[in-house]
């Protein structure tokens, strides 16, 4: 299962991983891209550790917006959150998610932070780290 930073500058660091169930405390700050879907438990998980913002895929939405609900929880909580598109990535791996990824739902903070839906993840995140 990938973890591994993908990027690093002076204004921050992208983390990929295949589940958000490995994120730990040394990803505080970090930008994590997860592979897992939006959903009630991930946006737990996400919660467990500081982070800059967090990037799911949207697993198609489902049944009353299942596959992002995780969006609202963290903008509750000030976190910058979005998904990219399951039509543009797959579920469960980060790195077709990072290579491939449109983003498709933003939350709040993400929106402030410059996260957009319609843009490839990839092209906004080394955007703002640069």
């Amino acid at each position: 299962m990938l973890k591994a930073k993908i990027l690093e500058t002076p204004r921050g660091r992208v983390v990929l991983m295949d589940s958000i169930t490995k994120v730990t405390k040394e990803d505080e700050g970090a930008y994590v891209v997860a592979a897992s879907h939006g959903g009630a438990s991930s946006g737990e998980f996400a919660l467990e550790v500081p982070l800059s913002a967090v990037i799911f895929n949207d697993a198609g939405v489902g049944k009353e917006n299942a596959g992002i609900v995780a969006l609202g929880m963290l903008e509750q909580r000030g976190v910058a959150a979005a998904t990219v598109s399951h039509e543009t990535a797959r579920i469960g791996d980060a790195q077709d998610m990072w290579d491939n990824g449109v983003i498709s739902h933003v939350n709040r903070p993400g929106q402030e932070r410059g996260l957009a839906p319609g843009k490839r993840l990839q092209d906004v995140l080394t955007s703002l780290l640069s």
